[in-house]
């Protein structure tokens, strides 16, 4: 999937420069989602150039834009992606560490009711559940099989 986001550098007057444009469609090209260091491990694959510090400059830049989203997928690490129209919410397997994306219309209706009960005008919804996915479940299954 192509995401073009020149655009939206353009308009905020700031340059649409090699460099931004590689990130922007490293972040684009992701199958999940890149911590700094893993999209730096990237990026200097195709630009031998690029520092680690110009990645975290523009992972701020592009967040400021609102181009890119931050978020906590564990205790140590912020994960970026590119933002999309829809919200989504993110399952993270305690196991494997695999990051399963969602969708529900039940988190608005929960915010529409919180914010009419408790007065408050809420902006944003961050939910992350954790567990163990299928893949883990399974092999756990087939390990405990064997054992027995």
């Amino acid at each position: 999937m192509r995401i073009n986001h020149n655009n939206a550098l353009e308009i905020k007057d700031r340059p649409v420069t090699a460099q931004r444009q590689l990130l922007i469609d490293i972040l684009a090209d992701a199958e999940g989602h890149l911590d700094a260091k893993e999209l730096y491990r990237r990026a200097i694959e195709r630009d031998r150039n690029i520092s680690l510090a110009t990645v975290y400059r523009n992972l701020r830049l592009f967040k400021e834009l609102g181009l890119v989203g931050e978020i906590r997928l564990d205790d140590m690490h912020c994960y970026y992606e590119i933002r999309r129209a829809k919200e989504h919410y993110h399952l993270v397997c305690k196991n494997c560490g695999r990051v399963i994306e969602f969708q529900t219309p039940l988190i608005e209706k929960l915010m529409e009711e919180v914010q009419r009960k408790c007065n408050f005008q809420a902006s944003k919804a961050i939910l992350r559940l954790e567990g163990v996915c299928q893949r883990c479940r399974q092999k756990d299954k087939r390990v405990a099989g064997k054992a027995e």
